[in-house]
């Protein structure tokens, strides 16, 4: 490199070099995988009911993420006076994208499946790019030889549709899916608000279920200690996240939008204080569409809201500085 009398090493701008998520290193070889955190592109969106585009979610998530990738060892929250993600206590490696066979539903769910598999074995927390929700389906059921989970669920929509027409891994049957597997042993679901898929027998079927259903109006009446005071204590969490569980005017960037919902800190500081009531163990976000959203303000929250909540995951662990 050039010597200009400047700092040596590369300054390593944001738009320079490879496009990984947080300009992580990437680690393609999945039989190798040696980080506490390793993220999995799901470009998955056969299963949408309306607006296709999520595919692309994964790409801008990642592109975004290189905004919060300055170099300086860590993230440093003058609020929290707290540098989070310090690079020699947090390793994060990015393996690229599960395969997608497209019309495929069932392999591509199985190659996702297989992905977060290979992270839970190295062994690794699973942060999983979406796609639609459908592939939280393959990434929960790569849970089902772990420890149970409940579910931390964000979203404008129930997602609890059992079968319509026979369809039953698109993305209104999600949480439904989850729900019947043994290893998810209860549901908090947030944002849920207005008209979708789900009729009111599925709502039913969900608290029959065990689910415990808030909508944004609901959040904002209990406020974030009384929305965690309704959460479980001392379990382990996994938490799956619509990013239409925000309100369109701040992540208009999605194939589903439905207004009056969250803000940023209302969401994030849920997810903060979670992780002082337990083990978060993996997440997925989901329904990032960047098409309808030239700004690309929506992937940019997505991308900061992810780095936000790993960096409390591992303060929680007392890794931080």
């Amino acid at each position: 490199m050039a010597d200009h009398g400047y700092e040596t090493g590369r300054l390593n701008l944001p738009f320079v070099g490879h496009c990984t998520f947080g300009k992580q290193p990437p680690c393609l070889d999945w039989d190798a995988i040696d980080a506490d955190v390793a993220i999995l592109g799901a470009p998955f969106d056969m299963g949408t009911q309306y607006r296709a585009g999520a595919r692309f979610g994964p790409r801008s998530i990642r592109e975004a993420s290189t905004l919060f990738s300055f170099g300086h060892g860590g993230a440093y929250d003058f609020e929290d006076d707290v540098t989070y993600m310090p690079a020699d206590q947090v390793r994060i490696v990015d393996i690229g994208d599960a395969d997608m066979i497209h019309t495929d539903t069932i392999m591509s769910h199985d190659n996702i499946e297989f992905g977060v598999r290979k992270i839970l074995e190295a062994p690794a927390m699973p942060v999983v790019l979406g796609g639609d929700h459908s592939v939280h389906i393959p990434c929960i059921r790569a849970f089902n030889d772990q420890e149970p989970v409940h579910l931390i669920h964000v979203d404008a929509h129930l997602d609890f549709v059992d079968s319509r027409h026979g369809v039953l891994y698109g993305h209104g049957n999600p949480l439904r899916r989850a729900s019947e597997m043994k290893h998810v042993t209860g549901m908090t679901q947030l944002g849920i608000r207005f008209v979708s898929s789900s009729n009111k027998g599925d709502y039913e079927a969900a608290r029959r279920a065990g689910s415990d259903i808030l909508s944004v109006r609901d959040v904002r009446r209990l406020g974030t200690e009384g929305v965690l005071a309704r959460i479980p204590d001392g379990v382990r969490y996994y938490c799956t996240i619509d990013i239409d569980g925000f309100d369109p005017s701040i992540a208009p960037g999605t194939g589903t939008p439905s207004h009056g919902g969250f803000l940023y800190y209302e969401v994030l500081e849920i997810l903060q204080g979670l992780t002082g009531k337990g083990k978060v163990v993996g997440m997925d976000l989901v329904e990032v569409a960047p098409d309808y959203d030239q700004t690309g303000s929506t992937a940019f929250m997505a991308a900061q809201l992810l780095m936000s909540f790993l960096g409390y995951i591992f303060h929680a662990e007392g890794k931080s500085a």
